[in-house]
């Protein structure tokens, strides 16, 4: 946040678009290694050294004299209303992410049939990250209370798309869409915490990503257990139902927002 601020605009969306540029060059090195049949203790080597690297040469390019500690100490009990709508919407948003990283793969290879099973989570991750890249212009143009619509009715057009059209070209088109509907969303809420008027924006991101490991760590175990039940094109049916709950939850947040405002 305290980076943002200096930039005088929004770089969130940005930030979350390198995670996503980090995941397509895992998978990419992943690909290739397993096409080449690299042995599982030389590839994860390789994976940590790597990793190191980028980690210790960051160190430098930390700011020094951040002081964005202030504001309320965290207290168990009744969640601070703000941070708890913020903390449903990550929830959701990383439900589906969670998920489609585990099984859009899978499904690539079962439902559609494809046997590059990694092309599924590779189009969803290429075009989260455009999307991401663009989130910050997207917001400054129509606004964030927009965005999230758009955000969720792309992922409910890119889930039916998927589900109702098992075949290479409607997946591809379809996970295309989740990645793009879904980008956004992590960023701008995560933008939002930052700007608590309670918490310390470090303490509020704190917050709000727990709500976000929780629904990483539930999705794929959830679809897991709903393909077993119901098949795996009726489980990809929760992704719909967790992007359909973006749109009630944000408005529920901007109109409390207007609210608070107002008087």
């Amino acid at each position: 946040m305290s980076l943002q601020k200096s930039f005088l605009r929004k770089i969130i969306g940005s930030f979350h678009a390198a995670w996503s540029c980090g995941g397509i060059i895992g998978v990419a090195l992943s690909t290739f290694m397993v096409k080449f049949n690299v042995a599982m203790p030389i590839h994860l080597s390789i994976v940590a050294a790597v990793s190191l690297v980028c980690i210790g040469s960051s160190f430098s390019f930390l700011l020094s004299g951040d002081k964005t500690t202030g504001g309320s100490k965290l207290k168990l009990g009744k969640p601070d209303g703000y941070i708890f709508i913020l903390g449903l919407m990550v929830f959701f948003a990383s439900l589906c992410e969670g998920g489609m990283f585990d099984w859009s793969g899978v499904y690539f290879k079962e439902v559609v049939g494809e046997e590059i099973f990694t092309l599924g989570y590779l189009t969803f991750m290429v075009f989260m990250a455009i999307s991401r890249f663009c989130s910050d212009l997207v917001i400054e143009k129509i606004g964030m209370p927009k965005t999230y619509i758009i955000s969720s009715l792309m992922v409910v057009f890119g889930v039916l798309t998927v589900v109702l059209f098992p075949y290479f070209w409607p997946a591809l088109i379809g996970f295309s869409v989740v990645g793009l509907g879904i980008a956004a969303v992590m960023p701008m809420t995560m933008g939002l915490a930052g700007e608590s008027p309670k918490y310390s924006p470090g303490m509020a991101i704190s917050i709000v990503t727990t709500y976000s490991v929780t629904g990483m760590l539930l999705g794929p175990p959830l679809v897991g257990y709903l393909a077993e039940l119901l098949g795996l094109k009726i489980a990809f049916l929760l992704f719909l139902i967790a992007g359909l709950m973006l749109y009630p939850i944000s408005r529920r947040f901007f109109k409390r927002q207007e609210k608070l405002q107002n008087g």
